[in-house]
């Protein structure tokens, strides 16, 4: 059996691959999905890859062929990386909304000068992407370039292998890739992430950072034979899944994805918000924006999402459970029920995280009310996708529980809301899709939303 395309997700847990025919046509199918535990642990992602690819001809019942195949990854740790800004509310949270947009994990946010303790934690953190920022277009020049000479010196003493991107002030630009270049280092010049007072430009770096992500996946064991089999950039899956957020935007308008995984809960929101907030913000807030939180998995960090859990009444403490006994795919409906639970957690803390919230400052003249964080009081549309959403039943209950908040200060939607799940547990791969043919990537993504 020949098939259009093959769309590989090698996740920290599960890797999955996905068939897909008739690309480029209105009769585009899902034809169907095999998955198997991710092998990074064993020293060669391929083997999980070819697991995978072996359930899913056992499920297909017959041998495949592909006439391509694309994937997604985050089995390397994802991608980490610092960020360096000049003001953290401005270039340094921009830097950062552009990473963690791009699938990027972020280790470590300076803003300033780089002091000698920075460069000493640096040292310690070893990120493989360092992200330069600082100044407005045209404004204050001297410490992106400071920071650029600490940089370069850093590196080039330590002999690391880090690659830098620099999306701050475009005046100094090309002073800052000569300061690299004399130190017989590397630079990628991309736009400013903050180009004046109250704007952001994130998509530029976040791009950068895909490309970054591509040459730095090969170091997952095993990874570089799959980058020989893959026709295009392999790209985050948490960029992925970002990307067919957008393109749900286009079509479903403002609205929020929750994806509920084993190492991590990821919120993704594209919405401008409203108007009236919109005069009250601090800061500005990016139209797309992700939230990745390393400690609300539901299998690698079970244990801290069961503290939680513990705390909020969800569990009694007499349930002892042992996080270690926990399935990254449950079988009994002892384990699919306690992942239920996990995912309930994660998403109502997930959430609060991501979203914004109200703020009462006091001064001389008196209380002034303020906004802080993301606006989500205009989004209508909620979508789940992972494991623990896609395949286990109750997902659009657990995500309207966490709809209510737990302070009542946070912005979140108002009014009615529609949930629907990724029944298919394809919206990683509709992100990877979009990148060339966003037609067929919608079609497959609406069918799965049983739009």
């Amino acid at each position: 059996m020949k098939v259009d395309l093959l769309v590989a997700d090698i996740g920290s847990t599960i890797t999955m691959i996905s068939a897909f025919d008739g690309l480029g046509s209105s009769g585009v199918s899902f034809l169907g999905q095999g998955q198997s535990e991710t092998t990074v642990e064993a020293s060669d992602v391929t083997i999980g890859l070819d697991n995978a690819l072996g359930d899913l001809e056992k499920k297909l019942g017959e041998k495949i062929s592909w006439e391509q195949f694309l994937a997604s990854s985050s089995a390397a740790g994802g991608l980490k990386m610092s960020v360096h800004g000049l003001v953290y509310d401005m270039t340094a949270k921009a830097a950062r909304e552009a990473a963690l947009g791009a699938g990027a994990v972020v280790s470590m946010i300076t803003a300033g000068e780089l002091t000698a303790e920075d460069l000493e934690k640096l040292d310690t953190t070893r990120p493989s992407l360092i992200l330069l920022a600082g100044g407005v277009d045209y404004g204050e020049k001297e410490t992106v370039l400071r920071n650029a000479s600490h940089l370069s010196s850093w590196l080039a003493e330590k002999q690391y292998s880090a690659q830098v991107i620099y999306c701050g002030n475009r005046a100094v630009a090309e002073h800052a890739l000569h300061i690299f270049q004399q130190k017989g280092l590397f630079l990628v010049i991309t736009d400013n992430v903050y180009p004046r007072i109250d704007q952001l430009n994130v998509q530029p770096a976040r791009r950068e950072i895909h490309r970054a992500f591509n040459r730095h996946i090969v170091e997952a064991r095993g990874m570089e034979k799959i980058r020989s089999l893959v026709g295009g950039e392999i790209i985050p899956t948490p960029g992925a899944v970002m990307e067919a957020a957008r393109l749900s935007y286009d079509y479903l308008e403002d609205l929020v994805v929750f994806d509920v995984g084993g190492a991590t809960t990821d919120v993704h929101s594209v919405t401008e918000g409203s108007e009236e907030i919109q005069h009250l913000l601090l800061h500005p807030e990016p139209k797309a924006k992700r939230t990745v939180e390393g400690d609300l998995g539901v299998y690698r960090n079970a244990s801290r999402v069961l503290e939680l859990c513990y705390e909020e009444g969800l569990l009694s403490e007499y349930d002892d459970i042992d996080p270690g006994a926990i399935e990254p795919v449950p079988g009994s409906v002892k384990q699919q029920d306690l992942i239920g639970i996990l995912t309930e957690q994660a998403l109502k803390t997930a959430l609060v995280r991501h979203a914004g919230s109200w703020r009462y400052i006091y001064g001389p003249t008196g209380r002034q009310t303020v906004v802080e964080g993301k606006d989500l009081t205009r989004v209508r549309t909620v979508i789940g996708t992972g494991g623990a959403l896609s395949q286990l039943a109750g997902g659009e209950t657990k995500m309207e529980k966490a709809l209510k908040g737990k302070t009542g200060l946070e912005l979140l939607p108002r009014g009615k809301v529609v949930h629907l799940i990724d029944r298919c547990y394809i919206m990683a791969a509709v992100g990877v899709i979009s990148k060339s043919d966003p037609a067929s990537a919608w079609q497959l993504l609406s069918k799965s939303l049983y739009l």
